[in-house]
């Protein structure tokens, strides 16, 4: 038997070796772990990608602010320097009515039962639009047209016209040279004409006489207007705000109201605004709704729209009248007289309407395919889209326009 200190060195190579291995072990079970970390990480943040993102628009594309809206104005006035292409005064006697009007303002008399035979003078209605905060000084465009029989108002002028609001008073004056996006010719009973003559507009030609109270800068509540009605959009965006700016600074009155609680000076009020317009909202997917114009057949749909299982039965019927006409030609010397006679021929068709069965779609591609296999024209799927809604099959609401 060997000494104890002969053993010595090969247990301490031994239990080195042990060691060894131990840690190259422990080195494997850490690598095996981090690379099962990294594993499970990727794992979500593909999850994460993969997911659909919340669509979220700004306060400023959901609402508007009630007061701040742009006001109609309307006059009428008289357009002078036209070539000719003016008002028949025989036709159009309000024209020389209103000339003759202005001559009087002007201290010009014309003599007692005259007859005025204008050629370049028309007669026109002026509108503008003024918008909010207009002030007085700013210039607004209008737009000018025809009321009497003007063949056309190129090259003409527009003479001072006051323009009124629904409320009857003057709120801008405008005056200026139109501009018409047509032209048009005529000789020899033959005429050509391109885009419209009766028409025009005159930039910058009205000039803000009267500025418009708002109720944005009366009272230290604002109100939001959504542009359609959905209570659980009212209430995303009364949440956003007062995330942003804490408390109860919102409140959403019903489902297309919001009530903001806004900062008393004008300059605060308008900083406060502008960080307000910009929020991100999430929004909430729309109503389902199926939009049909039966004049012109279109028919659009949104994302939300699905489709239940149906079957569906699809047939047409035709039917084509056709006339042939005859001469009944009588023998020679039978004293007969030629007579034209018409037959009718009349034919029904009506083209197989077998019974097809309609897939549901859960999304709006699913749905496009599954009326696409029916093969029918728009006007019939028009109808056909009006019995999937009655049969309960069409989870949408059909609005015809």
């Amino acid at each position: 038997m060997l000494p104890v200190h002969a053993l010595m060195p090969g247990l301490r190579r031994a239990m080195a070796a042990a060691a060894r291995s131990m840690r190259r072990r422990r080195a494997r079970l850490t690598g095996a772990a981090a690379a099962s970390r990294m594993l499970a990480l990727l794992a979500v943040t593909l999850l994460v990608a993969a997911a659909p993102a919340a669509q979220a628009e700004r306060i400023k594309d959901l609402a508007t602010i009630q007061g701040v809206r742009p006001n109609q104005l309307i006059g009428y006035g008289l357009v002078v320097g036209l070539d000719g292409s003016g008002d028949q005064t025989t036709q159009t006697p309000f024209t020389v009515q209103s000339l003759q009007s202005m001559l009087t303002q002007l201290g010009i008399t014309l003599p007692p039962g005259g007859s005025l035979q204008l050629k370049n003078v028309a007669a026109v209605m002026v509108t503008a639009t003024l918008p909010p905060f207009a002030q007085p000084g700013q210039q607004v465009d209008v737009t000018v047209s025809s009321l009497g029989n003007a063949r056309s108002l190129r090259g003409g002028t527009l003479l001072m016209t006051p323009l009124k609001g629904a409320d009857g008073q003057i709120y801008a004056v405008a005056q200026g040279n139109v501009l018409v996006g047509g032209a048009g010719a005529s000789a020899a009973g033959s005429r050509v004409q391109i885009n419209h003559l009766s028409a025009g507009r005159v930039p910058a030609g009205a000039t803000v006489e009267r500025a418009v109270a708002t109720p944005f800068l009366l009272s230290d509540r604002i109100r939001l207007e959504l542009t359609t009605t959905d209570f659980s959009t009212s209430t995303l965006v009364a949440d956003a705000i007062n995330r942003r700016f804490g408390g109860d600074t919102s409140m959403p009155l019903d489902g297309r109201v919001i009530e903001v609680r806004a900062p008393a000076t004008p300059a605060e009020r308008v900083r406060f605004m502008a960080e307000l317009e910009n929020i991100d909202v999430v929004t909430v997917a729309p109503v389902a709704r199926v939009i049909i114009n039966a004049r012109t057949g279109s028919i659009v749909m949104n994302r939300t729209v699905t489709l239940e299982p149906a079957a569906v039965a699809h047939g047409s019927l035709s039917v084509t009248i056709s006339t042939q006409t005859s001469v009944s030609q009588p023998g020679p010397l039978s004293q007969g007289q030629t007579v034209v006679t018409e037959r009718a021929d009349i034919q029904i068709k009506q083209e197989g309407g077998a019974l097809m069965q309609v897939a549901g779609g859960a999304n709006l591609a699913d749905v496009v395919k599954a009326l696409n296999a029916l093969g029918a024209n728009p006007g019939d799927l028009l109808a056909i889209l009006q019995a999937l809604k009655a049969a309960g099959a069409l989870r949408a609401e059909l609005e015809v326009i």
